[in-house]
């Protein structure tokens, strides 16, 4: 109990509202979380390792949020994204031949299809799963959660495919968080969208102008 107790101490400045946009009682977890997540698609987009240690701030920004506005599986996949952060920052850095840094690249069809076909079963089990915990939107946030985490791992071995899942997860939240009248949270997401285009773009031009970094698979 006193664990709980500090823990909600320790994030209760983060809970205080700030102002009011509208319906949405806007917080320090939620106007840091606009300011990092932006910063951290920005980054990626100019494909700077420094996306992991500001997406990880990100993180913990959002985790309280998403848990005040019982969100609950975006709240327990921060949690992951954090641990997929630390990874994607070490393989950025050694996860090309012999340590270097890894090199962009693009995903075979077959991995591509891997992806995609398993974020059908996750779906599905986080929809039973958020249900019986009472989630808000059960489908909706199981399915941006599986999308999310597949975008995430194709982020990580640094895969051009990876804007493609972030722009049909971005598609997906911003009503939803509408929705749940977090309007500044969902003009977030409007960001994040508008910042995914431009990353694909960025990535994919990048690519052809170096045919060798284009042939390295995920």
């Amino acid at each position: 109990m006193a664990v709980s107790d500090a823990l909600a101490d320790l994030v209760a400045p983060l809970n205080h509202v700030l102002f009011h946009l509208g319906a949405d009682a806007v917080t320090w977890a939620e106007l840091l979380g606009f300011a990092t997540g932006a910063a951290c698609v920005w980054l990626t987009v100019r494909a700077r390792t420094a996306n992991f240690p500001v997406g990880i701030a990100n993180n913990v920004f959002f985790l309280v949020l998403f848990w005040s506005a019982r969100l609950y599986a975006d709240a327990l996949l921060q949690v992951v994204y954090l641990l997929l952060a630390a990874a994607g920052w070490w393989t950025w850095l050694h996860g090309g031949e012999r340590r270097t840094r890894r090199p962009m690249g693009s995903a075979t069809p077959p991995v591509l299809a891997l992806v995609l076909l398993l974020t059908v079963p996750a779906t599905w089990v986080l929809t039973v799963v958020l249900t019986r915990a009472h989630d808000v939107a059960p489908f909706w946030d199981a399915l941006t959660t599986a999308l999310s985490l597949a975008a995430q791992w194709l982020l990580n071995v640094k895969a051009l495919q990876n804007w493609y899942l972030w722009i049909a997860a971005d598609l997906v939240y911003i009503p939803l968080y509408t929705a749940k009248s977090l309007y500044l949270t969902a003009a977030v997401y409007v960001v994040f969208l508008a910042l995914c285009l431009v990353g694909l773009r960025s990535w994919q031009q990048q690519l052809n102008a170096s045919p060798a970094a284009a042939a390295v698979t995920a």
